[in-house]
């Protein structure tokens, strides 16, 4: 049977299929779809894609963005802490203050800050360095070590005194 508002022909269609295909053509039209070939295609719902997409591509790239930044920060914070330890552990060697610095140094992020302290038998090494980042984004890490120092160990392995 061939179709006349289309003309095209219905292969394996009954008498009645056109009088229905043409009924429901005529409901869609009223519903707001237009009809393109055999495919009905909503009016009503053009550009939902695209909208969504031109929300979810930024979102998704300040999401990188700000995991990124958290993995180098969490990275700085243990290069403060490893910088600490390596700056403990030369000032308990009983270095001069400059080896222990230039040892903290050596391990910190770039554009670390690095301070050495005595009390008593205990020496302390503080590093603190700024993350990069924006505002809010841009804190500051810190990490201290202590350490006995040597000299205060006897020969027995215990604390002279």
């Amino acid at each position: 049977m061939r179709s006349s508002e289309h003309g095209s022909e219905r292969v394996g269609a009954g008498p009645g299929a056109a009088a229905g295909s043409r009924a429901a053509d005529a409901a869609s039209e009223r519903a707001g779809f237009e009809t393109v070939g055999s495919r009905t295609r909503g009016s009503a719902d053009a550009g939902y894609v695209t909208a969504e997409a031109a929300v979810a591509l930024p979102t998704l790239a300040v999401f990188a963005v700000l995991l990124i930044w958290g993995l180098m920060a969490a990275a700085a914070q243990i290069q403060c802490v490893d910088a600490a330890r390596a700056g403990a552990r030369a000032a308990a060697r009983s270095e001069p203050a400059s080896v222990a610095v230039a040892a903290a140094r050596s391990a910190a992020p770039r554009g670390a800050r690095v301070t050495v302290g005595r009390e008593g038998d205990l020496v302390r090494v503080r590093v603190d360095a700024p993350t990069a980042g924006p505002g809010a984004l841009s804190v500051r890490l810190s990490g201290e070590a202590v350490a006995l120092a040597e000299e205060t160990v006897s020969q027995e392995g215990g604390p002279v005194g």
